[in-house]
Formats: structure tokens, C-alpha cells, sequence
């Protein structure tokens, strides 16, 4: 009988030595998983748990591992940004409004935790920060004027074995020298200096602000005239192909490494994905067509406020797996596999017309 106890004795040992093992690997394996907001607040479970979050090894990881939207930026002009949280407990950042940056911005896009700002005053010179550290960076004046609302798409994508922070900032802007022109200029960290691009496209118009996007090394901007201008940063050249002719204000994402278009129609919101860039290169009558309809969710008259009235819907967010909606008074989640819908925020005092753009945001550590 006494001899049946001792392998009691023996389990709880090891069930002391597996809920030790857990810990480590919480410890090690998944806190880098999370957003910074929630990484703050477990800086105070314990004084092990503060080290290693604080560490700069750490920080690296974690904008390695953590890479989904954890909300969007949203401004109108002249007025200070707020940030719209999918998920208030997890996910934020303590400075919405920006103040550690040396002057009033406006933001104009983002990359994987940073965003890239331009004064609205003095020399509107850009600046790329992280919003979670208050750290930034003031980049060297461009060689030409990109005007009061640049066209700009940021590019970072942390690398395992790149501690420092290698990003490029891309710009469209209006020629001063050509007429009808868009010309193109490009910044990178790695040699802080900027690159004019000798490719100059004159079917793009005018292009609208915080539209950009970027999808396999070629950024992608919409125009006021319904239109998409595409340029290559690998080949460095440019086109203009033919947008989702919906109403509504769209708005460009990427859907499995493709780009796609998220627009509202009516009272149906349609996610296009893009199957043949070159199709308005070709013959009149060709079938090709250059995008197809991926997913189409009716929209409920609670969003119209319940009048079932014309409002203009704005698509501030569109990937893979879901959509934000700026409706009537409030921000709705589309999922895009179930097509279920939900109330996510009551909508700020925001531009509705064609320059509402909303700046995704990932809460990340990474280090400037």
C-alpha cells in the first residue's frame, strides 16, 4: 500500500518541473507575439519579465513576430491624428496626437510599426517615427517640392539578421518641368539620401494622398480620375491601369499577394482583386479581364443609419481576411470569409470625401 504513494510523489515533481517549463516558454516563445500596448502592461508581472522586455534583442523579435493591424490612424486636415483600436486592451499607443515630434504633422503612411509624417509648417520636412517609443527620425530635404499633399508609400520589412531599421520612402508628386507629369523620388536609410527616378508618367493626373499601397516591390497609388498608377521600384517604370468604376470612396490593400480594391457599390461592399495587370495593354477584343469580384457582403440599413438613405460609405482598410467600413457614425469590421459584420468604434470627426484615407497601424517595438 505505502509503496502505491511514491509515484504521487514522483508526478507532482514533474508537474512542478512542467509548470516551471511553462513559464519559460511564455517567457521566451510568446510574449513576442503580442502587441506593444499589452507588452507595457507585463513589463509589471515581474522584475524577469521587465529585463527581457526591455531589451533591445527583444524589441527586434518582437517586429519580427507581430505583424498584425492593430488599428487605424485618422486625421483631417490641419486637426491633430486619433488612433481607432481594434482592440482597446491589447493594442494602442500613449500619444496619439503625435506631440513628441518636433512640429504638427500629418500622417501619410506606414510600415509594420512606423509611420512616415510631414510638418505643416516651416520646411514640411518628413519624418518617419515609431509611435509606441517617441523615437523618430528627420529625413534630409528632397531635391525637388512634393507639394502640400505628397503621394507617399513607406516601405519596412524587418529582417531576422537586420538590427537596424532599413526602410524607403517612395513619392509621386507633380512636375514642375513637365506638364501633366508625375515624377517619382525615393529615399532610402541605407544611404539617407535621395534618388530622383528618371521615369516620368503623364496618364496618372492628379493622385490621392494616403492611397498608397505596396505589393511585391511595386507601389500603387489611386487617382482622382478612377485610375490606379502603378510603379515598379524593381524595374523602375510606371502605368496607369484602369480602377473598380464604383461609387463610393475606395480604397487599395493587398488579398494573397495580390492588390485589391475594397469599394462600396450601392448597398453592397466588393472586394476586387487584380488577375491581369496588363489587360489594358491589349487588343479591343480580348476577354481578358483585369479584375474579378472576390467577395461582395450586403450591407445592413443599421450602417445607413437605419434610413436606408444614401451615405457616403468609405472602405478606410481592406486584406485577406477582413475590412474596416466608416459608415454614417461608425466604424464597422467586415469579415471577409464568414461575411459577418460588426460595430468596431463610433466614428471621430473625419474627412468623408475622397481624401479620408485611413493609415493602418501595427503596434510594434521596432527601434529607430
Amino acid at each position: 500500500m505505502e509503496s502505491g504513494k511514491i509515484p504521487n510523489k514522483f508526478l507532482g515533481v514533474r508537474n512542478n518541473k512542467i509548470y516551471m517549463d511553462l513559464k519559460l516558454i511564455i517567457r521566451e516563445h510568446a510574449l513576442q507575439f503580442l502587441p506593444a500596448k499589452s507588452l507595457f502592461k507585463f513589463r509589471g508581472v515581474c522584475r524577469d519579465w521587465k529585463l527581457i522586455i526591455s531589451t533591445p534583442f527583444f524589441a527586434h523579435n518582437q517586429s519580427l513576430s507581430f505583424r498584425s493591424l492593430s488599428g487605424l490612424f485618422l486625421q483631417t486636415s490641419g486637426t491633430p491624428p486619433t488612433f481607432v483600436s481594434l482592440d482597446p486592451n491589447s493594442a494602442g499607443i500613449p500619444d496619439p496626437a503625435l506631440k513628441f515630434l518636433p512640429a504638427p504633422t500629418n500622417i501619410l503612411a506606414s510600415s509594420n510599426g512606423l509611420l512616415c509624417c510631414q510638418a505643416l509648417t516651416g520646411d514640411r520636412a518628413y519624418y518617419i517615427c515609431n509611435p509606441v517609443t517617441s523615437q523618430f527620425k528627420k529625413l534630409p530635404k528632397p531635391s525637388f517640392d512634393h507639394g502640400r499633399d505628397p503621394a507617399v508609400v513607406l516601405i519596412f520589412n524587418p529582417s531576422l539578421l537586420n538590427f537596424v531599421a532599413e526602410f524607403t520612402l517612395v513619392c509621386a508628386f507633380r512636375s514642375a518641368d513637365f506638364d501633366d507629369g508625375t515624377e517619382f523620388e525615393i529615399y532610402s536609410s541605407k544611404t539617407d539620401a535621395w534618388t530622383v527616378s528618371g521615369e516620368i508618367n503623364f496618364a496618372a493626373k492628379k493622385l490621392v494622398p494616403k492611397s498608397g499601397v505596396t505589393v511585391n516591390d511595386c507601389a500603387y497609388w489611386q487617382t482622382y480620375n478612377g485610375g490606379i498608377l502603378a510603379f515598379d521600384l524593381v524595374k523602375n517604370r510606371s502605368q496607369v491601369i484602369h480602377g473598380c468604376h464604383y461609387g463610393g470612396a475606395g480604397c487599395l490593400g493587398e488579398m494573397n499577394g495580390k492588390l485589391c480594391n475594397g469599394h462600396v457599390n450601392g448597398h453592397t461592399m466588393i472586394v476586387s482583386v487584380i488577375s491581369n495587370i496588363y489587360s489594358n495593354t491589349m487588343q479591343m477584343s480580348s476577354h481578358a479581364r483585369l479584375w474579378d469580384d472576390k467577395v461582395r457582403i450586403q450591407l445592413s440599413n443599421e450602417i445607413f443609419d437605419g434610413s436606408g438613405n444614401d451615405v457616403l460609405l468609405s472602405v478606410l482598410y481592406v486584406e485577406s481576411d477582413f475590412a474596416l467600413v466608416l459608415g454614417k457614425r461608425n466604424v464597422y469590421r467586415f469579415d471577409l470569409k464568414t461575411k459577418e459584420v460588426k460595430f468596431l468604434v463610433e466614428a471621430p470627426q473625419f474627412d468623408r470625401s475622397g481624401n479620408g484615407k485611413g493609415i493602418p497601424y501595427v503596434n510594434s517595438l521596432v527601434a529607430l
